[in-house]
């Protein structure tokens, strides 16, 4: 399986990575046009529509299966079917589950996909999912980082990964999605490295990491699309300092440890390696005797 091409479109960023371009339509106009339920906007941890399209059009072909083990009002769903991909949602909040169940039926209705459904069940869920021919058929999982303030989000975040590579093609992705965080203090939260060492802890290797932009970009200025609850949070913050607003998502792209060190080995051979490849099978078999120390990443951005 292989991904889509690079798009000449996309910002490099300082580092690695990319910016994405996604914020160029508001929130509001992006869930209107796409007939989602008004309800939709009060998902706290919601990854907009844009986003979710462009993960779905970089890392899937019309015609395979996008997962969200933990799926909200159902964004990812109703965007995977509109793309002409199957989609299975799963989560355990009875609310979420009959709005996301109320956007993807009427998805169908105006002509989406028709393949498509979300289970009243939790992500561990899926590792006993046979039934339903789900097993190892996922090309794409992807997935919001929930509540990042709660102690236990990262652990919770690590089980969900755990259970979603029992769905996982071989050489799928599963990509994590979070909303940049501030604590008490009005300190930025590092989630990037927390998703990285959750992803790590299940197997995964992380192979991009981009900025997917919530704001408008015009010329060589940003405009924000902060929500008028979002700008009185942040003038009511407890810390008292000015805040930023919002911009911005994270998003972090996985695939499974042996797939990410045979991806880099193929790219070695292809390019004429040499000692590469020598390095490249260390790997691998540091992989299979359990002492690969550093990750493998796959240079092609997503």
């Amino acid at each position: 399986m292989t991904t889509n091409p690079l798009d000449p479109s996309d910002h490099q960023a300082p580092g690695g990575g990319s910016v994405w371009l996604t914020g160029q339509i508001d929130l509001t106009t992006q869930l209107t046009d796409g007939g989602y339920h008004p309800s939709t906007a009060t998902d706290p941890d919601l990854i907009p529509p844009a986003i979710a399209a462009e993960i779905i059009t970089r890392y899937t072909w019309p015609g395979e299966l996008v997962l969200d083990p933990d799926c909200g009002a159902g964004t990812t769903l109703v965007e995977a079917l509109h793309h002409q991909r199957p989609a299975l949602g799963l989560t355990r909040n009875r609310r979420w589950w009959r709005l996301a169940r109320t956007n993807i039926t009427a998805a169908k209705h105006a002509g989406a996909w028709s393949d498509g459904g979300v289970l009243d069940q939790p992500a561990t869920a899926l590792t006993h999912i046979r039934a339903t021919g789900t097993r190892g058929t996922a090309t794409l999982a992807i997935t919001a980082l929930r509540n990042p303030t709660r102690p236990d989000a990262v652990t919770d975040l690590t089980t969900t990964l755990n259970h979603t590579r029992a769905v996982l093609h071989p050489g799928g992705h599963i990509a994590v999605v979070a909303t940049p965080t501030r604590n008490d203090r009005g300190e930025l939260v590092d989630l990037a490295t927390a998703i990285l060492d959750a992803g790590r802890t299940t197997g995964l290797v992380p192979v991009h990491h981009a900025i997917a932009l919530t704001a408008a970009l015009h010329h060589d200025r940003v405009h924000t699309r902060a929500t008028l609850t979002e700008r009185r949070r942040v003038r009511a913050h407890p810390s008292g300092r000015p805040i930023a607003l919002v911009a911005h998502r994270h998003v972090l792209i996985f695939r499974p440890a042996h797939v990410a060190v045979l991806a880099c080995a193929a790219r070695d051979v292809r390019d004429g390696g040499g000692p590469a490849i020598g390095a490249a099978r260390s790997r691998r078999s540091g992989l299979r005797s359990g002492r690969l120390a550093e990750p493998i990443t796959e240079s092609a951005a997503a």
